[in-house]
Formats: structure tokens, sequence, C-alpha cells
């Protein structure tokens, strides 16, 4: 039995005066450009993070939320089919010019609220200070970055081509209402990565925060609504079955942005009355592998295998989920790696220098410790001191090694802090993994023989979308494209790709003939349209 002084949870009095937060009760959701009230159920935000008290261990209410039914979740897609109007409402015809100003207001709104959204990720999500202001952070940058690149979208698209005796000017017009979920480890960054692009080509958008980061929002609803016209953003909260079902059987989501599980993402598209309709952009599952040749330089191998399977607590889709190391180095690679994980600080998020935060999911620490205990009965051993310890949602992270395809955690994504190490003596058996695996997002390689490299560069870039040399997986920069093949996603996200994805190529044609030069002529000049216009966005 721990004794208080060995127990990282504190006594309230104990947290840091700038990091305490007062219970955050939202009793608003926004809805056809009003912040409506809310009387009925809610659903009670309860923070990873613990509170030693009398009673022992008590988990520390948070706030609550809406939990909305069907009827409200079915009032969001009215207002914004309203905004779409058939693509005739205000927002998917007005210029580009006037979108952006929309989009320059809210982000000055935003950036007002930054400690508010930042506290609240660090409470509700268990992410270190620093990290949720990086987070907050990053999502204003990803905003201006994405006004850039429109602007230049549109400055290539700003001019008529002739072709064959036709004149044309092809741009990209919006897809229809778009709604946006986001997953619990990223709640703003990677909500607003769908969600920024999708309003900024012109879609109405209804957005379901996730559960944990519900909370997140709630500062911003406001600036939301000042921000933009009626209907065309909306927030719904609540359980999937009860708003995202009835939403998506509707048949009036035109495109579908989700985060999250394959087989969550399977219900929704299906739950749609005319699947082949439904444009998706999906972010799902990911098993990325490092790959550690002979000759790679361990130092450098076991600083990157660490951050990047332990940042965040290793819940990240990008994360490292499973190291393949060459057995000639692999007793030396996990002596390195044990030693750099035992020295991971594990206590509360606002902690100078801590690395291991506690968990927001319920049961994650039981459900690790149960990878953690097959992998064991299968041959593997706990190889850093005091890994797969657990106290109430902290989970000490676990280097496992050797593991071998008997273990449950060689197959599952474990989102979490435990690292499987798989010893290897010919390549090809990782490269077998990747091919068999029903994933593909990114992969890890790492070796200093330029010949050897290339030799794995060409079979490894068709199993996956993105190959670090000598560096852990990650999404950034964002301008960089982030997809993944078979089941780790689809579409792609960057700043410009996801301009693309929430939208479509449209023309407008006419016979090269005196008479449509002449209408074309005037509609330019006198600016009646903003579809077809030659103007230059500065």
């Amino acid at each position: 039995m721990s004794t208080p002084a060995e127990i990282p949870f504190p006594r309230f009095e104990q947290i840091p005066e700038n990091y305490r937060i007062a219970p955050f009760d939202q009793r608003e959701y926004l809805v056809d450009g009003e912040l409506r009230g809310w009387e009925g159920p809610i659903q009670e935000a309860i923070s990873p993070v613990c509170l030693q008290t009398e009673e022992g261990l008590k988990p520390f209410r948070l706030g609550s939320f809406p939990s909305m039914t069907t009827a409200e979740a079915l009032q969001a897609v009215d207002a914004a089919d309203r905004a779409w109007d058939s693509g005739s409402g205000r927002w998917p015809t007005m210029p580009l010019a006037d979108r952006i100003r929309c989009f320059e207001d809210f982000t000055q709104a935003m950036v007002s609220r930054r400690e508010e959204v930042a506290r609240l990720l660090m409470w509700e999500v268990g992410k270190t200070w620093k990290d949720s202001c990086k987070e907050f952070d990053r999502t204003v940058d990803y905003i201006r970055e994405t006004l850039d690149a429109v602007k230049e979208l549109d400055r290539a698209s700003s001019r008529f081509s002739a072709h064959e005796g036709i004149l044309a000017q092809v741009r990209r017009a919006p897809l229809g209402v778009t709604l946006c979920m986001g997953p619990f480890n990223y709640p703003l960054n990677e909500t607003c990565t769908t969600l920024i692009p999708a309003l900024l080509m012109g879609n109405p958008v209804i957005f379901k925060p996730s559960r944990p980061g519900s909370l997140v929002f709630g500062p911003l609803l406001q600036a939301f609504r000042d921000a933009f016209p009626p209907g065309v953003v909306n927030a719904v909260y609540g359980s999937g079955a009860r708003v995202v079902g009835p939403m998506m059987e509707s048949g009036r989501i035109s495109c579908l942005a989700f985060i999250g599980s394959t087989r969550a993402a399977d219900l929704l598209k299906t739950q749609h009355p005319a699947p082949h309709r439904l444009r998706s952009c999906l972010g799902l599952g990911a098993k990325n592998p490092a790959i550690i040749l002979p000759d790679a330089d361990l130092d450098l191998a076991v600083r990157e295998c660490v951050s990047g399977s332990l940042s965040f607590n290793g819940q990240r889709c990008t994360a490292l989920k499973i190291i393949f190391v060459h057995q000639s180095v692999a007793d030396d690679f996990v002596a390195r790696m044990a030693q750099a994980v035992s020295a991971l600080r594990v206590g509360m998020p606002w902690e100078e220098g801590v690395s291991i935060t506690p968990l927001p999911e319920a049961g994650k620490p039981e459900e690790l410790q149960g990878l953690v205990q097959d992998a064991c009965r299968t041959g593997a051993e706990v190889v850093n001191p005091g890994g797969g310890r657990t106290l109430a949602t902290l989970f000490w992270p676990a280097l496992l090694s050797p593991v071998g395809p008997a273990a449950r955690v060689y197959h599952e994504e474990q989102f979490g802090p435990v690292v499987p190490v798989v010893p290897f003596a010919d390549v090809a058996e990782p490269i077998r993994y990747l091919v068999e695996s029903p994933y593909g997002q990114q992969a890890s390689l790492f070796g200093q023989d330029p010949e050897g490299l290339a030799r794995l560069i060409d079979p490894l870039v068709n199993q996956v979308c993105r190959l670090n040399l000598n560096s852990q997986c990650q999404r950034g920069p964002d301008v960089l494209p982030f997809t993944g093949r078979k089941d780790s996603a689809e579409g792609t996200l960057s700043v410009s790709d996801a301009l693309r994805v929430f939208s479509i190529r449209t023309l407008v044609a006419a016979r090269e003939s005196a008479s449509n030069k002449a209408i074309l002529a005037d509609i330019l000049r006198e600016r009646r349209s903003a579809f077809l216009s030659t103007d230059f966005l500065f």
C-alpha cells in the first residue's frame, strides 16, 4: 500500500493557484446562430486528475455539459441545411474575401481565450500544461496558415483558360453540410484541422466534441456565434447513438470528417441512406512500427523511440506502437531504452518536466495492464523497473521484450504507455509485418547505410504514407500531407490538402464567341458573381 507521500496525486491545496480550475458547468449549445440555454440531462465531466481526500483518492469533478437528444441534433441539421440552402445560402455563395474576414474575427476572439481553453485541455485530457498551450497555439497557427493557403489556391484559379474554342474558369466549390468529429487526445487541434478548412471552403458545419474533450470548446462558442452567419457553425453534445446516428440517417450530411476508430467510422458511413454520396475524411487507427537496423545510431534511436512511443502517454495515432530491433543490437537497445523510460517523470500535468500523466479514458489502466499480463504469459518481460504499475488513472510505462506474434500487443493498437520490442534476425520480418498489418499510416527506419536504407524505402513507401528516416513518426509540419493506407485513413489532410478534401472542382464554360466574351466581361467587370472572378487576394 502506498503512503500519501508516495502518491503522485495532490490534495487540492497543494495545486499551484495559477493551475487551479473552478468547475465549468456548460449550460449552452450553439445552433442557428444562437447560444441556446440547456435545462435537460447533463453529462458529468470528470478529470483524470484525482485528489487526495480524507476518504482516499477521489476523481476531480471538472464540470458538465449538455447531453442532448435526437431532437436537438436534428435542429442542428435543420439550421445547417438552411445555411446551405441547396448551395444558394449566404455562406456558400459569399466571396472568399468575406469568408476570410469572418475567420480573422474568429481568430482574434479565440486568442483572447487562450488561458481558459489551455487550462481545460490540461484538466480534461491530462495533457501537460506546456503541451496544452502548444496545442492551442498550433491550432491558431493552423488557422492562419490555412487562410494563406486558400488565398494561394484562389490566386491559382483566378484566371480563364481557352481550349478548343471553349472558355472556362475552374474553381473549387463547397460540398454541403459537414459533420466534424475530433478525438479526445487532441480535441481542439484535430477537430479544427477538419472544421476550419470545411468552413473556409463554404460548407456549413456541425461539430460534436469528443468525450473527454467536450468542455474545451465551451469558451469558444460565443466566438463562433459572433464571427459566422446563423447556421454556419453548430455544436451538438451527447452520446453518438442519440445525436450522431440520427444526423447521419437524415441523409442531409454531405461530408463526414471523423477521427477515431475504424469500427465507429464504418458504422457512421453505413447509417447514411446514400453512402455513395457521402464524402468522407477519416483519420483512423495505426500501429506504426520502428525498425532498428544493425548499424543504427542507438543513442539517436533510443531518444526518438522514447519520445515517439511515450509523448502524451503514447495516446497519439502517430505514436510508435511497436519497435522491431535487429537481434545483434537488441540487448544493447533494450537496456538503453529501459534506462531512458525509467527516467521519465510520472506526475501531474502542471508539474515541470513531467512526462507521464493521468489517463482520461475510463478503465484504460486496467486495459493496458491486461495487455502487459498477456505479453508476459507469451514470453515477454517488463524490462524497466516498476513498469506496468497502476494507481487510479496513472499507468507507469511498461517496456516489453521480447514480444512475439502470440501477444495481443503485437497486433492491437494499445494507445497508451506500453512499448513492445520485437527482436528480429531478418529485415523481411518487419516488412512482412507491415504488409500483413491492416494499418498503413507511418513507419520509422533507423540506420546509417544509404544503400541498405534505399533498399527498404522502395517497398515500405508502398505500405505506409510516411516513412521517417532516423526520426519518430509524427504529423507535422502541417504543410505536409497527413493520411494513411488501408484501415488508417481516408482522404488527405494538410494545410492545402484539406481545402481540396472539403470541396470539389467546379467550372463555368462557354463557347468562345463574341457574345459570350461580352457576357463574361460584364460579369467580371461589375463583380456580379462570387464564383466567376479574376480578383487577386492579397
